[in-house]
């Protein structure tokens, strides 16, 4: 059992992410390049990894049945594709873990109303006069069941999602502290390199703004788009600093380095015209992405392979969910074993 203040435990990474669309350069900068960098045997020391996909979650927003499932495997094949590998970490989807909503319960049992009510997403939908529902105002302990039940040590986030980790350790501390030693208390660890990617406008890629650039865009349709991203009226021959320039952004991100400094020099110097950067941005997204539409297009013709691989996933995080389950359950007096003189 982890007991905090020991040797510490094996660093355990845990995420997931919301099937609410298909993935844009936005998640896969900002969050699933790191997932992968995260695996065992990548750029950290990780001993295990977990990643689900949340399509628990997703039903405060998704309401249509068939489009939830068909976002579900969607975004197993897209996390396969640009290489989670589920030999170097467990892949599974969210609700094919019961045993995370019977955790939720137990948290939700000392849970107080007003740390939850401090919560970013429900405040937000408050102050703008929105209809909340319970499923958005117990998501915390949703998330911190999530976390908990996979003993997970580090959690990547970005800035926006920090308050629920510490809203995790405090239900878990509390739950310690009533119980015994029962959680291991994660800590987060901020996305690097990924705070912000900037999307067709130039504000923060993401769907509620309609400016995403998704991965899996056929080329000549991403092309287009590309096409049209707005950018300033500055006449060609003005030198231009491409560190405050969003369509330079975007080229850095998919570019190999010379071919990123050749073009940071080439705006320093001027006398360009933006049609030429947009259409190197799309020649070399379109080579970036290239082996992950190459593996998506075989997952996508083999649907078995991604169904076994999303089975094996949730069988062995069945296996670590179900021993913390127990051991909560034991520890607040839920296991009916006597294993002590009766009083």
């Amino acid at each position: 059992m982890p007991v905090e203040g020991k040797s510490p435990p094996p660093a355990r990474v845990l995420s997931g992410i919301q099937p609410t669309g298909r993935f844009h350069w936005g998640n896969y900068f900002g969050a699933i390049r790191q997932y992968i960098d995260l695996q065992p045997g990548g750029d950290a020391d990780a001993a295990e990894a977990y990643y689900f996909i949340a399509d628990l979650h997703a039903l405060t927003t998704v309401r249509e049945p068939a489009r939830l499932r068909s976002l579900v495997r969607d975004a197993a094949i897209d996390l396969v594709s640009l290489g989670l590998d589920p030999a170097r970490a467990v892949l599974f989807v969210q609700s094919d873990v019961p045993e995370v909503t019977e955790l939720t319960w137990l948290l939700m049992t000392v849970a107080p109303m007003g740390l939850l009510e401090r919560c970013h997403a429900y405040k937000d939908k408050k102050s703008r006069g929105l209809p909340a529902d319970a499923g958005l105002f117990t998501y915390p302990v949703l998330m911190s069941a999530d976390i908990l039940a996979y003993d997970a040590t580090i959690v990547p986030v970005g800035e926006d999602q920090v308050q629920h980790i510490e809203v995790c350790r405090d239900l878990a501390g509390t739950f310690n502290h009533l119980y015994g030693p029962v959680f291991t208390l994660p800590a987060p660890r901020l996305v690097a390199g990924g705070a912000r990617v900037p999307g067709t406008d130039g504000q923060k890629m993401s769907k509620s703004y309609d400016n995403t650039l998704e991965v899996f865009d056929d080329p000549a349709a991403q092309k287009k788009k590309i096409m049209r991203i707005t950018t300033d009226s500055r006449p060609m021959d003005e030198p231009k600093n491409p560190d405050d320039d969003h369509l330079f952004a975007l080229y850095a991100l998919v570019a190999a380095a010379d071919e990123t400094q050749r073009m940071a020099d080439l705006y320093r110097r001027g006398g360009f015209g933006y049609g030429e950067v947009k259409k190197a941005l799309a020649e070399a997204a379109a080579q970036f992405f290239a082996e992950a539409r190459g593996r998506r297009a075989a997952l996508e013709a083999n649907p078995e392979r991604i169904e076994a691989i999303l089975a094996d996933g949730a069988r062995r995080a069945r296996l670590k969910a179900g021993a913390v389950l127990a051991r909560a359950r034991a520890a607040c007096g839920l296991d009916r074993r006597v294993t002590g003189p009766r009083p």
